[in-house]
């Protein structure tokens, strides 16, 4: 994950949920991508080493633990490095700027200048960071299987070219993301300050659902909404499962207004992240242990990180 700012409820459903059941059936590697983060965030990186450990942070809240599974911080095993720069030897140019993800970010982004060197090969350094621990299995949504092709593909071409098969050709975990927008409706991203954080303290979520975009149709308290294209609703749907009918019901038969439907699912909401909140004021305290668990990820990851690399050099006579 790139430390490029707060996380929110779309990363909470979109990946830490799943990070947290994963680690019950597999080793897992859980990367600060600070590499990914600064070809995109060079122009500013004065929040960059603030987000690293806000990040872990969350992590840690949310559920995921030292004991059980590595995190680590991209930068501090230059291994990456090394690796990404063997790969991007012998990585044709055409298959990054085929690239969806990347042809996408040049088109949508504005505030930012993409047009790089580095933002052109971050699908190489992507495949560097897992191939580099052999990893059989990354979770994904449907949208970035072409990045775990072009990492298999990458990983074929360096097996075939030094005939030897140091690296795994990794599956693809699915996962079932739910659609989750933004407050005002647009994609749920911190660039268009729509997002929900983990870290928001209960009044600050109470005044950002107030404003939440809802159904346009329903002028007057008396008309029956339309929750199937109502972003709250959709909310409801993803957090609160066991009240959907419920809200259903109140908002089809004109029993409740938009206002609130919003204070009630704001209390909801609230409790639901109480844990995560209490969690994290707790860890945000003890600062020195954080830094400790992000030194000992880093140094169980370089273990394994530097015993691939030899494999490397030894197939390239370096």
């Amino acid at each position: 994950m790139r430390p490029t700012g707060k996380l929110h409820l779309g990363h909470l459903v979109g990946a830490l949920d799943n990070w947290v059941r994963l680690q019950k059936e597999y080793q897992c590697f859980f990367m600060v991508a600070d590499w990914h983060a600064l070809m995109s965030e060079y122009e500013d990186t004065s929040t960059l080493s603030e987000n690293i450990t806000d990040n872990v942070i969350d992590w840690l809240s949310v559920g995921i633990e030292p004991k059980e599974s590595v995190i680590f911080i991209q930068s501090k095993v230059p291994e990456h490095l090394e690796l990404y720069m063997i790969l991007s030897c012998l990585t044709p140019l055409g298959l990054l700027e085929r690239c969806p993800t990347y042809k996408e970010q040049l088109r949508e982004v504005k505030m930012r200048n993409l047009n790089t060197y580095g933002f052109l090969g971050y699908p190489v350094l992507q495949a560097a960071d897992i191939l580099l621990y052999k990893a059989e299995k990354v979770p994904v949504g449907r949208d970035q299987l072409p990045h775990l092709e072009l990492t298999r593909e990458i990983a074929r071409l360096f097996n075939n070219l030094y005939k030897k098969g140091i690296f795994t050709y990794p599956d693809a975990i699915l996962t079932q993301t739910p659609k989750l927008l933004g407050l005002d409706g647009r994609k749920m991203s911190k660039s268009y300050l729509n997002t929900i954080n983990l870290s928001d303290p209960p009044a600050l979520i109470t005044k950002k659902i107030s404003t939440m975009f809802t159904d346009p149709k329903r002028i007057r308290l008396a008309d029956p909404g339309h929750p199937d294209t109502c972003n709250v609703f959709s909310y409801y749907s993803t957090f609160i499962p066991g009240m959907k009918n419920e809200a259903y019901d109140w908002c089809t038969g004109a029993k409740k207004g938009c206002t609130e439907c919003k204070k009630i699912f704001a209390q909801k909401i609230i409790d639901k992240l109480s844990p995560i909140r209490e969690r994290r004021e707790e860890l945000s305290k003890d600062k020195a242990g954080i830094k400790k668990i992000i030194a000992r990820g880093n140094e169980e990851a370089s273990a394994v990180a530097s015993g691939t690399m030899k494999e490397v050099f030894r197939a390239i006579d370096l």
